[in-house]
């Protein structure tokens, strides 16, 4: 064999085991609350944890794009966070457990169980417990790309309560799920709270026993879903007839869908049975815009 032949024969099978090497990334992503592993981050201390979810301090981080951390923090009794601050960054905090409070500047706002949060880019804040109880909070952070222009913070964070918002049908979306909408673009009007740049909508959905909220995809957004309560079968991705995947879902379980990946939930079908997610979708920079 030639010298020619023997350098084509190396690159062809370099070139075999590098495509067979080469990671492709999911469309969709699963994780499971009771077993995601503390991270260390910005807000961490010796009595804050931090489980990433998605996001800063996840493996697969690499693939979100609008999503900057979806995570479990929890606070140790008399505990506090770190300070922390981003100035393209608006977050959510959703109180899963316990009472804490938001130490924002120097003020204080307490929070109590299924308390929302709104904070905006720049807001230097933490979140201490001080109770003797466990405190979770699902912090979330979304990042705001170049071309959207920040307009003046709200000097407060926007802090409501999930039982003060009304549950309500959503056109165009079947009536065994009822919604409760959380928080909205600063141009809507329909949300309990409208000041956000990136996040679409935060809501909570109520699932009939054997309700569902269709199938279906979005284009230009990304999105994350957590079963608060219950089981189920969550669509994500396609399946054998090309149009749906079914994994099933409990209680603990957050999916994230990048855009177009079909995303979808069906309650289980039987007498009684509860079905609670909360849902949050944010807005991708579109193709060639900077991240």
């Amino acid at each position: 064999m030639g010298t020619n032949c023997r350098r084509l024969l190396f690159l062809l099978l370099i070139s075999n085991l590098s495509a067979q090497d080469r990671k492709v990334d999911p469309t969709w992503l699963h994780r499971s609350l009771p077993h995601v592993s503390e991270a260390k981050t910005a807000l961490s201390s010796g009595t804050c944890h931090y489980k990433p979810i998605f996001g800063a301090g996840d493996a697969d981080n690499r693939i979100l794009r609008s999503v900057s951390r979806f995570a479990e923090v929890s606070v140790d009794a008399q505990g506090e966070c770190q300070n922390v601050l981003y100035d393209r960054e608006e977050e959510i905090d959703f109180v899963l457990e316990g009472t804490g409070t938001l130490r924002f500047g120097d003020e204080t706002h307490p929070l109590r169980a299924n308390d929302f949060v709104y904070l905006a880019p720049g807001l230097k804040h933490s979140i201490a417990n001080d109770s003797m109880r466990a405190l979770r909070v699902l912090v979330m952070g979304f990042k705001i790309p170049p071309r959207i222009a920040l307009g003046t913070a709200s000097p407060h964070p926007r802090i409501v309560n999930l039982q003060d918002v009304k549950e309500e049908t959503v056109e165009g979306h079947p009536t065994s799920v009822l919604y409760k909408l959380l928080v909205g673009p600063r141009t809507g009007k329909r949300d309990a709270i409208d000041e956000a740049y990136v996040v679409t909508s935060l809501f909570w959905m109520n699932f009939a026993p054997g309700g569902t909220n269709f199938p279906h995809h979005h284009e230009t957004a990304e999105e994350i879903y957590l079963v608060i309560e219950g089981q189920g079968e969550m669509a994500a991705g396609s399946g054998m007839d090309g149009v749906e995947g079914r994994y099933p879902a409990k209680a603990g379980d957050a999916y994230y869908f990048r855009p177009n990946c079909t995303v979808g939930f069906y309650n289980q079908n039987k007498p009684g049975a509860k079905a609670y997610i909360l849902a949050v979708r944010s807005q991708i920079p579109l193709s060639g815009e900077e991240d």
